[in-house]
């Protein structure tokens, strides 16, 4: 250090900074000038355009439309309507079909998935040099976009989202966590979120992503199990301010398994979807296997058991609800049963040491899906068959 000091011909006491150096890097008069030449412009640009001005000032303050809050009550009983089958990812999109007019300012975006992920919306424009839009194509480079993302988020004035594979995310998982870290209102679109993506096989089969992004603090994960729990989670992370969002969706269809009823359960990230008289284990479920969790009920219902189906698309805005909330929908003294095509361990919170998990502890396969959840256990009878042995009621479904 001294060798350094003499070389440098630093006289100067450690952390001291010389009244020279000081004044050269002073630049807060500089900075002030042209924060007031700014404001002047801005002033001037008011008085030209007030309706422009205040959009850009409500923008930059984070807040949304209040279109968003008046339409959405309307948005959500035309999404619970859908009778018919569809990929949530697929949901995802009818969903910002439906918000993109009343939320100006999303500008979203894929890492070259935009065909699969399904984030563009109609009447998007595509974003290049030097040329407006609110749609990007990132190409191969999921880690970008998310510090992209970030990026934006941090300037203000829109409200970014991107797509990619849910295995992907991992390459994304860095900028994940500092948007977490630093609040910021960024959403990312996962898609293809299990082995029910089929063919593509283990490589692009998400195991282990989903838990482990539900371990990030401060990001909300979203697993929706149909049309209206989807549209439900894009306005929930809209609505947040203080964090990014995950929505983790399926490739395959789903079906409808809601009613509009169930909207504001929903929104506090896990209910009662179907409740039974006498009720004496709990069936927890997630995405895609809400539908496993619901026939496994009749099936149970069948021999004389009855049973609640709980639907949790987010752990993460569950665990903050008020614990009464929590009983009512979990009872403590209840057994319980959990099934998600992920790996399991997680849900050990939920269910305790003498609960059941029903979900995939190794890595996929590749095949069609219906034959991967076979495979793999995910089916009704199995679940019932773990409720059974909760219960202590002997004898199995039933394959």
């Amino acid at each position: 250090m001294a060798a350094t000091r003499q070389a440098l011909d630093w006289p100067y006491p450690p952390f001291e900074i010389p009244a020279e150096l000081y004044a050269a890097w002073d630049a807060r008069a500089h900075g002030a000038a042209a924060e007031a030449a700014w404001q002047r412009r801005f002033d001037a640009y008011a008085a030209a355009h007030p309706a422009l001005a205040a959009a850009f000032e409500r923008r930059m303050r984070g807040e949304l439309q209040p279109a968003l809050a008046a339409q959405l009550p309307a948005l959500l009983d035309a999404a619970a309507a859908r009778t018919d089958a569809v990929a949530t990812r697929k949901a995802s999109q009818l969903a910002l079909d439906a918000l993109a007019p009343l939320v100006p300012e999303l500008f979203g975006g894929s890492a070259d998935l935009t065909g699969s992920n399904l984030t563009n919306f109609k009447g998007c424009v595509i974003a290049g040099r030097d040329r407006w839009g609110n749609h990007l194509s990132y190409g191969v480079r999921e880690f970008g976009m998310a510090a992209i993302m970030n990026g934006i988020a941090l300037h203000g004035g829109y409200i970014p989202y991107g797509g990619t594979f849910l295995t992907f995310s991992d390459y994304s998982r860095n900028a994940i966590r500092m948007a977490a870290l630093m609040k910021q209102r960024v959403i990312h679109v996962f898609t293809h979120d299990s082995i029910g993506l089929g063919e593509d096989g283990p490589t692009h089969q998400s195991v282990e992503h989903v838990p482990s992004l539900r371990l990030i603090p401060h990001l909300d994960v979203w697993r929706p199990a149909d049309a209206l729990e989807t549209l439900v989670a894009w306005a929930a992370a809209l609505q947040r301010r203080d964090g990014p969002s995950a929505l983790c969706l399926s490739r395959q269809n789903l079906p409808v398994v809601t009613q509009r009823a169930h909207a504001d359960g929903a929104a506090r990230g896990g209910y009662v979807l179907r409740d039974m008289a006498g009720a004496r284990a709990v069936i927890l479920a997630t995405g895609s296997e809400v539908s496993i969790a619901l026939q496994a009920q009749a099936l149970l219902a069948d021999a004389g058991v009855p049973t609640r189906v709980v639907s949790m698309p987010s752990t993460t805005v569950f665990d903050r609800q008020d614990a009464a909330y929590q009983d009512a929908v979990l009872p403590p003294d209840m057994p319980a049963v959990a099934v998600e095509a992920a790996h399991p361990d997680f849900w050990r919170k939920y269910v305790g040491r003498r609960g059941r998990v029903v979900g995939i502890d190794r890595f996929g396969e590749s095949a069609p899906a219906p034959a991967l959840y076979a495979h793999f256990g995910l089916t009704a009878a199995h679940v019932a068959d773990a409720v059974r042995a909760v219960l202590g009621t002997g004898a199995e479904c039933a394959a």
